[in-house]
Protein backbone atom coordinates (compact mmCIF):
# COMPACT_ATOMS: atom_id res chain seq x y z
CA UNK A 1 0.00 0.00 0.00
CA UNK A 2 1.36 3.25 -1.12
CA UNK A 3 0.26 7.20 -0.32
CA UNK A 4 -1.90 7.84 -3.17
CA UNK A 5 0.06 11.23 -3.59
CA UNK A 6 2.92 9.16 -4.56
CA UNK A 7 1.27 6.86 -6.86
CA UNK A 8 0.38 9.58 -8.93
CA UNK A 9 4.17 11.01 -8.53
CA UNK A 10 5.21 7.24 -9.67
CA UNK A 11 2.90 7.14 -12.41
CA UNK A 12 4.44 10.23 -13.77
CA UNK A 13 1.59 12.55 -13.33
CA UNK A 14 2.73 15.14 -11.33
CA UNK A 15 5.60 16.12 -8.48
CA UNK A 16 4.29 14.49 -5.09
CA UNK A 17 3.09 17.94 -4.25
CA UNK A 18 1.12 18.98 -7.29
CA UNK A 19 0.11 15.34 -6.91
CA UNK A 20 -1.46 16.38 -3.76
CA UNK A 21 -2.81 19.64 -5.21
CA UNK A 22 -4.96 17.32 -7.50
CA UNK A 23 -6.38 14.98 -4.66
CA UNK A 24 -7.32 17.89 -2.93
CA UNK A 25 -9.14 19.49 -6.22
CA UNK A 26 -11.70 16.23 -6.06
CA UNK A 27 -10.32 14.75 -9.57
CA UNK A 28 -9.16 11.59 -8.34
CA UNK A 29 -11.56 8.74 -7.49
CA UNK A 30 -10.20 5.48 -6.10
CA UNK A 31 -12.59 2.21 -6.93
CA UNK A 32 -14.85 4.06 -8.06
CA UNK A 33 -15.29 6.68 -5.43
CA UNK A 34 -13.72 10.52 -5.17
CA UNK A 35 -11.06 10.98 -2.77
CA UNK A 36 -9.83 14.25 -1.52
CA UNK A 37 -8.17 12.87 1.71
CA UNK A 38 -4.07 13.30 1.38
CA UNK A 39 -3.88 10.23 3.78
CA UNK A 40 -5.26 8.18 1.40
CA UNK A 41 -3.70 4.91 0.40
CA UNK A 42 -3.70 2.06 -2.38
CA UNK A 43 -2.90 -0.95 -3.27
CA UNK A 44 -1.27 0.16 -6.78
CA UNK A 45 -1.69 -4.06 -8.24
CA UNK A 46 -5.31 -4.13 -7.84
CA UNK A 47 -7.09 -0.48 -6.62
CA UNK A 48 -8.39 1.34 -9.75
CA UNK A 49 -7.40 4.96 -10.19
CA UNK A 50 -8.76 7.24 -12.32
CA UNK A 51 -7.98 10.94 -12.98
CA UNK A 52 -9.85 13.31 -14.60
CA UNK A 53 -11.81 10.20 -16.18
CA UNK A 54 -8.41 8.59 -17.43
CA UNK A 55 -7.11 5.41 -15.53
CA UNK A 56 -3.74 5.30 -14.36
CA UNK A 57 -1.44 2.73 -13.99
CA UNK A 58 1.50 2.15 -12.07
CA UNK A 59 4.37 2.44 -13.83
CA UNK A 60 7.18 0.08 -14.23
CA UNK A 61 10.44 0.15 -12.32
CA UNK A 62 13.52 0.37 -14.02
CA UNK A 63 16.72 -0.71 -12.47
CA UNK A 64 19.68 -0.25 -14.68
CA UNK A 65 23.51 -0.75 -14.64
CA UNK A 66 25.38 1.22 -17.56
CA UNK A 67 29.07 1.09 -18.40
CA UNK A 68 29.67 4.56 -19.16
CA UNK A 69 31.69 5.12 -21.56
CA UNK A 70 34.01 8.32 -21.43
CA UNK A 71 33.17 11.32 -23.79
CA UNK A 72 29.83 11.63 -22.20
CA UNK A 73 27.72 13.70 -20.14
CA UNK A 74 24.86 11.80 -17.60
CA UNK A 75 22.28 15.15 -18.00
CA UNK A 76 19.37 14.26 -20.53
CA UNK A 77 20.26 17.29 -22.01
CA UNK A 78 23.80 19.17 -22.60
CA UNK A 79 24.04 22.65 -23.48
CA UNK A 80 27.44 21.78 -25.48
CA UNK A 81 25.24 19.31 -27.54
CA UNK A 82 27.85 16.82 -25.98
CA UNK A 83 26.41 13.18 -26.24
CA UNK A 84 24.49 11.38 -23.30
CA UNK A 85 24.23 8.23 -21.30
CA UNK A 86 20.87 8.26 -22.45
CA UNK A 87 20.92 7.73 -26.15
CA UNK A 88 22.60 4.38 -24.86
CA UNK A 89 19.37 3.19 -23.95
CA UNK A 90 16.02 2.60 -25.68
CA UNK A 91 13.83 5.56 -26.15
CA UNK A 92 11.19 4.20 -24.32
CA UNK A 93 13.17 4.05 -21.01
CA UNK A 94 14.40 7.91 -20.91
CA UNK A 95 12.08 8.11 -17.83
CA UNK A 96 14.98 7.17 -15.92
CA UNK A 97 17.53 9.07 -13.91
CA UNK A 98 21.35 8.52 -13.02
CA UNK A 99 21.91 8.04 -9.74
CA UNK A 100 24.31 10.22 -8.89
CA UNK A 101 27.13 11.06 -11.62
CA UNK A 102 30.67 10.54 -13.40
CA UNK A 103 32.17 13.17 -15.22
CA UNK A 104 33.04 13.66 -18.93
CA UNK A 105 36.15 12.02 -18.51
CA UNK A 106 35.13 9.12 -16.13
CA UNK A 107 33.75 5.63 -17.41
CA UNK A 108 32.61 2.88 -15.48
CA UNK A 109 29.34 1.73 -13.35
CA UNK A 110 26.39 4.22 -12.89
CA UNK A 111 22.94 2.82 -12.14
CA UNK A 112 19.76 4.53 -13.69
CA UNK A 113 15.97 4.38 -13.00
CA UNK A 114 12.96 5.54 -12.13
CA UNK A 115 12.70 4.66 -8.51
CA UNK A 116 12.75 8.16 -6.21
CA UNK A 117 13.53 5.85 -2.88
CA UNK A 118 16.05 3.28 -4.66
CA UNK A 119 17.98 6.63 -6.48
CA UNK A 120 17.83 8.17 -2.74
CA UNK A 121 19.18 5.58 -0.38
CA UNK A 122 22.50 4.69 -3.23
CA UNK A 123 23.09 8.47 -3.74
CA UNK A 124 22.92 10.61 -0.03
CA UNK A 125 25.97 10.18 1.77
CA UNK A 126 24.02 9.43 5.02
CA UNK A 127 23.65 5.98 3.63
CA UNK A 128 27.53 5.76 2.79
CA UNK A 129 26.95 2.96 -0.06
CA UNK A 130 30.97 2.59 -0.85
CA UNK A 131 31.62 2.88 -4.21
CA UNK A 132 35.25 1.55 -5.41
CA UNK A 133 37.06 3.23 -8.19
CA UNK A 134 40.68 2.52 -10.27
CA UNK A 135 42.69 5.77 -11.25
CA UNK A 136 45.44 5.59 -13.40
CA UNK A 137 47.67 8.72 -12.58
CA UNK A 138 50.53 10.33 -14.81
CA UNK A 139 53.80 9.85 -11.98
CA UNK A 140 54.85 7.78 -9.31
CA UNK A 141 52.31 7.00 -6.24
CA UNK A 142 53.68 6.53 -2.73
CA UNK A 143 51.75 4.67 -0.34
CA UNK A 144 52.55 7.21 2.20
CA UNK A 145 50.16 9.53 -0.27
CA UNK A 146 47.53 7.13 0.18
CA UNK A 147 47.43 7.12 3.62
CA UNK A 148 46.98 10.73 3.94
CA UNK A 149 43.62 9.96 1.26
CA UNK A 150 42.01 7.59 4.01
CA UNK A 151 42.82 9.98 6.64
CA UNK A 152 40.99 13.13 4.96
CA UNK A 153 42.52 15.81 2.78
CA UNK A 154 40.77 19.24 3.05
CA UNK A 155 40.24 20.32 -0.62
CA UNK A 156 38.05 23.77 -1.85
CA UNK A 157 36.88 24.37 1.69
CA UNK A 158 35.86 20.24 1.89
CA UNK A 159 37.24 17.20 3.52
CA UNK A 160 37.69 14.65 0.98
CA UNK A 161 38.41 11.04 2.23
CA UNK A 162 38.54 7.84 1.21
CA UNK A 163 37.46 5.12 2.89
CA UNK A 164 40.23 2.31 1.66
CA UNK A 165 43.07 2.95 -0.72
CA UNK A 166 45.64 0.37 -2.39
CA UNK A 167 48.23 1.14 -5.06
CA UNK A 168 48.27 -1.81 -7.70
CA UNK A 169 51.22 -0.90 -9.44
CA UNK A 170 53.42 2.46 -9.65
CA UNK A 171 56.52 3.48 -11.50
CA UNK A 172 58.27 7.01 -12.55
CA UNK A 173 55.53 7.24 -15.84
CA UNK A 174 52.35 5.94 -13.70
CA UNK A 175 50.61 4.57 -11.18
CA UNK A 176 47.25 2.30 -11.08
CA UNK A 177 45.47 2.66 -7.51
CA UNK A 178 42.53 1.24 -6.01
CA UNK A 179 40.10 3.34 -4.38
CA UNK A 180 37.09 2.89 -2.21
CA UNK A 181 34.79 5.82 -0.99
CA UNK A 182 31.46 6.06 1.06
CA UNK A 183 30.47 9.65 0.14
CA UNK A 184 31.06 10.53 -3.55
CA UNK A 185 31.09 14.39 -3.20
CA UNK A 186 31.58 16.47 -6.69
CA UNK A 187 34.63 14.75 -8.55
CA UNK A 188 35.80 13.71 -5.51
CA UNK A 189 38.65 11.20 -6.57
CA UNK A 190 39.76 13.87 -9.03
CA UNK A 191 40.37 16.11 -6.20
CA UNK A 192 41.98 13.83 -3.87
CA UNK A 193 45.04 13.74 -6.59
CA UNK A 194 44.63 17.20 -7.49
CA UNK A 195 45.17 17.99 -4.16
CA UNK A 196 48.86 16.33 -4.58
CA UNK A 197 49.64 17.30 -7.61
CA UNK A 198 48.92 14.45 -9.67
CA UNK A 199 46.97 14.53 -12.44
CA UNK A 200 44.56 11.65 -13.38
CA UNK A 201 44.80 10.19 -17.19
CA UNK A 202 41.80 7.78 -16.18
CA UNK A 203 39.15 7.21 -13.82
CA UNK A 204 36.67 3.95 -13.73
CA UNK A 205 33.99 3.17 -11.27
CA UNK A 206 34.07 -0.73 -10.93
CA UNK A 207 31.75 -1.49 -7.94
CA UNK A 208 28.54 0.34 -5.99
CA UNK A 209 28.13 -1.93 -3.34
CA UNK A 210 28.07 -5.22 -3.60
CA UNK A 211 27.32 -5.10 -7.51
CA UNK A 212 30.78 -5.28 -9.78
CA UNK A 213 30.66 -4.16 -13.43
CA UNK A 214 31.87 -7.74 -14.17
CA UNK A 215 31.79 -8.02 -17.79
CA UNK A 216 29.44 -6.01 -18.33
CA UNK A 217 31.24 -3.80 -21.71
CA UNK A 218 31.97 -0.25 -22.35
CA UNK A 219 28.88 1.55 -23.72
CA UNK A 220 26.75 -1.53 -22.74
CA UNK A 221 23.80 -1.81 -19.91
CA UNK A 222 21.97 -4.31 -18.57
CA UNK A 223 18.43 -4.78 -16.08
CA UNK A 224 19.55 -5.04 -12.16
CA UNK A 225 18.01 -8.55 -10.74
CA UNK A 226 15.71 -8.21 -7.86
CA UNK A 227 18.43 -10.26 -6.03
CA UNK A 228 21.01 -7.34 -6.61
CA UNK A 229 17.92 -4.30 -6.10
CA UNK A 230 17.48 -6.03 -2.41
CA UNK A 231 20.82 -6.38 -2.01
CA UNK A 232 21.57 -2.53 -2.69
CA UNK A 233 18.57 -1.80 -0.56
CA UNK A 234 19.55 -3.61 2.80
CA UNK A 235 23.43 -1.99 2.35
CA UNK A 236 22.14 1.42 2.07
Amino acid sequence: MVRLQKFLADAGIASRRAAEQIILEGRVRVNGRFVRLLGTKVDPDHDVVILDGKVIRARKKLYIALNKPPGCVCSHKDELNRPTIYQLLPKEWQIVNSVGRLDFNSEGLIFLTNDGQFALRLAHPRYGVRKKYIVTAEGRVEPAMLAEFTRGIFHGGEKLKAEKAFLISASKSRSVVELELSEGKNREVRRLFESQNFSVKRLQRVQIGKIKLGELKLGKWRTLTEPEIKTLLLES
